[in-house]
């Protein structure tokens, strides 16, 4: 049962608008530390982070502070092992992310709010689909650069020859960034991504929820092509591709909110007709 310690700090002049430091408790006993940006609306959209990031990736907090503009109180948290999480950090964890997600879903479902949209960005874009292909309970989704193939990408970060390793020293050590902690990979984490399927979980996401997948052209994470492979495979689905951003949107801050923000409110001022399936593809050009 999730359970939560509040600390509040006046944001501005209305009383309505205060972030508020959550604390959650997942089924796993661990505690999950979040922010919520209350502006006293019975909507919240839920924000994940991606892989080795944590709650105040500025992309998180940007659409934050755009939407809290809006009326729309929004809450983002740090997964078990990352961030001001407890909890140990695993390479994989795709689906017990998922349940994390789950724990504050159900923790907000028992106050004030009623979770509407859930987005994420890369792995977090990721883990909002599989909340969505197994949880029924929201119907909005925004995944923001997230992978469509699992299997993908891994040579790029772990070697040619990654599988040889992890089965025969049972670990890899993941790089980093200068100055970034070291990570291990074992070899059951690894094998936790290789058997996420993202096609067989994006099926079963009901045809009434609305996912819309931004991408940037120029993605040096994940290609452009994984947002088609979402659109051909997801039935209720919308693709905005940001023309010359990359993964995490570096030079193109300032083009994310218009496009999430009316997708996100459309959700709430309207009905949506499940019998409207058609893929919608924009591009978005750059200023001059």
């Amino acid at each position: 049962m999730a359970q939560s310690s509040f600390t509040s700090t006046d944001l501005g002049a209305n009383p309505m608008q205060q972030q508020k430091k959550i604390v959650i408790q997942n089924e796993h006993g661990e505690n999950l530390v979040g922010l919520l940006h209350e502006t006293g609306s019975l909507e919240i959209v839920v924000m994940c982070h991606g892989f080795r990031s944590n709650k105040e990736f500025n992309v998180l907090v940007n659409l934050a502070a755009a939407l809290e503009k809006e009326g729309i109180s929004v809450f983002r948290f740090d997964f078990a092992g990352n961030g001001e999480s407890e909890g140990s950090f695993e390479y994989g964890n795709y689906r017990r992310e998922a349940e994390d997600l789950r724990a504050v879903v159900h923790h907000f479902s028992g106050m004030n709010h009623l979770v509407t949209a859930v987005l994420g960005h890369s792995k977090g874009g990721n883990v909002v689909l599989l909340y969505a292909s197994k949880y029924h309970d929201v119907h909005t989704v925004v995944n923001l650069s997230g992978r469509f193939n699992l299997q993908n990408g891994l040579q790029t970060r772990l070697g040619k020859d990654f599988l040889e390793r992890i089965k025969k020293d049972g670990f890899i050590d993941g790089k980093t960034k200068p100055g970034e902690a070291n990570y291990r990979i074992t070899e059951a984490s690894l094998m936790d991504r290789l058997n996420t399927n993202m096609k067989e979980a994006c099926v079963q996401i009901d045809k009434d929820c609305r996912v819309l997948t931004v991408h940037g052209s120029a993605d040096e994470v994940v290609p452009v092509e994984d947002a088609l492979s979402f659109g051909n495979t997801i039935p209720n689905h919308k693709i905005h591709i940001v023309e010359g951003a990359d993964h995490c949107y570096t030079s193109h801050q300032d083009e994310l909110a218009p496009v999430v923000l009316p997708f996100i409110k459309d959700g709430l001022q309207k009905a949506y007709n499940p019998n409207n399936l058609e893929i919608v593809v924009y591009v978005i050009k750059t200023k001059a």
